[in-house]
């Protein structure tokens, strides 16, 4: 069975929506490296179509111009992009296509496949729905040292407890803690 990790940036508060207006004052070398190990080493990366956008909007271009995150790009490039949306959608970015039919069943059956590893990155209604119906086998969390306040969350106040355990907890040298969480053992 494949395993599926998922990646987010969250602020100490819980929110998770537009990390890109306050994350890149902390990202350093350390989370480069994690963040590689997680999403870098995907066979599969599923998206949510937001994200997926903001990826396809700027990895081609990263890997092309050849600087310092282009074996990142390229990875990203290669990895089978899975893109969770109701609107039918057009791809530029190689292995790009869009999932059929029920997410929770076709995300099953995809874990059920042989291959490599599944990530997601952002994403977060893939997310909630996915850690909801127990497909993801480690959440990776990045928890930024900033309150932003109002924005999403990556759990609302009508989701059902999603019990984890602690796997991994490392402090950043910029404060940022990451924590790589299982399902609980129930």
């Amino acid at each position: 069975m494949r395993k599926i990790t998922a990646g987010l940036f969250i602020a100490a508060d819980g929110v998770v929506e537009n990390p890109h207006e306050w994350h890149f004052p902390y990202f350093n070398d350390e989370m480069g490296a994690a963040v590689t190990a997680q999403l870098g080493s995907a066979e599969t990366v599923l998206f949510g179509r937001i994200t997926y956008d903001a990826f396809a909007g700027a990895w081609p271009a990263r890997e092309a111009a050849g600087g310092e995150d282009a074996p990142m790009a390229k990875a990203l490039g290669d990895a089978r992009k899975i893109v969770v949306s109701t609107s039918e959608l057009e791809f530029t970015w190689r292995n790009s296509e869009q999932l059929k039919g029920d997410l929770i069943e076709a995300v099953t059956a995809l874990k059920q496949d042989s291959g490599g590893p599944i990530a997601i990155s952002g994403s977060i209604s893939v997310v909630r729905a996915l850690l909801a119906a127990g497909l993801i086998d480690e959440l990776h969390l990045y928890v930024h040292p900033i309150a932003i306040g109002k924005g999403l969350r990556l759990f609302d106040e009508t989701a059902d407890p999603v019990r984890l355990k602690l796997l991994k907890n490392t402090a950043f040298t910029t404060g940022v803690l990451y924590t790589v969480y299982g399902p609980a053992d129930n």
